[in-house]
């Protein structure tokens, strides 16, 4: 399981690990050191969707710093519309083709009521589980990670701010998740994170022991 921070925090630079690194959005104009971690980028719609402009988000990834580390890249997450499947797929799929081209693996969005026929399987590389809290919890949300996991492609659940909810993600076969905690005290709650990571990995020596 890898961790993807909303927030850069100076002791991730200092103290890297491979299994936590950055999720970069146009909008938080932070410039870390990916040459040190894995990371994804995320669109920025989700804030302010009416204020959106694609063509910033994709100057924004054609930028030759962030394109320098495309191989630690996880994916680039398509423009979504939260809680609408539908949506989400006429707005996401013109732009899965532009992601692959410009380098990078393209992630879709599952939103609430999304099922397999409304998923682009073969434009992608990667699921990202959004949407509602139920809906990503949910039995057909668990089946189209299961379904993603066959095809071989990651798999990634957002929002994810605690340590339940990081279980949850193990459970339902997710290769990475994200979350805010971060940004709300970086000195105390980057060793939490460190610390859930950790517990994970105990409970899977646990399991296989």
């Amino acid at each position: 399981m890898i961790y993807l921070s909303g927030a850069v925090s100076t002791a991730m630079h200092n103290h890297p690990r491979p299994d936590v690194g950055f999720m970069l959005n146009p909008a938080n104009g932070q410039r870390p050191n990916l040459a040190l971690v894995r990371w994804a980028a995320d669109n920025g719609r989700f804030a302010l969707p009416e204020a959106w402009d694609a063509g910033d988000w994709l100057e924004w990834l054609a930028d030759g710093e962030r394109r320098r580390w495309r191989s630690t890249c996880l994916f680039v997450v398509a423009p979504d519309v939260v809680g609408d499947a539908r949506a989400t797929l006429e707005l996401s799929t013109p732009y899965l083709p532009t992601i692959r081209q410009l380098g990078y693996p393209a992630a879709f969005v599952t939103q609430d009521g999304c099922d397999a026929t409304l998923v682009p399987w073969d434009a992608i590389d990667a699921l990202f589980v959004g949407g509602t809290d139920d809906w990503k919890l949910s039995e057909p949300s668990y089946a189209l990670c299961a379904e993603a996991k066959r095809r071989g492609l990651w798999v990634h659940m957002g929002r994810v701010n605690s340590l339940r909810r990081l279980t949850a993600c193990r459970v339902s076969l997710v290769d990475s998740a994200d979350g805010t905690y971060v940004a709300f005290g970086p000195d105390r709650n980057l060793p939490r994170v460190y610390d859930w990571l950790d517990a994970l990995k105990a409970q899977t020596t646990l399991e296989v022991a």
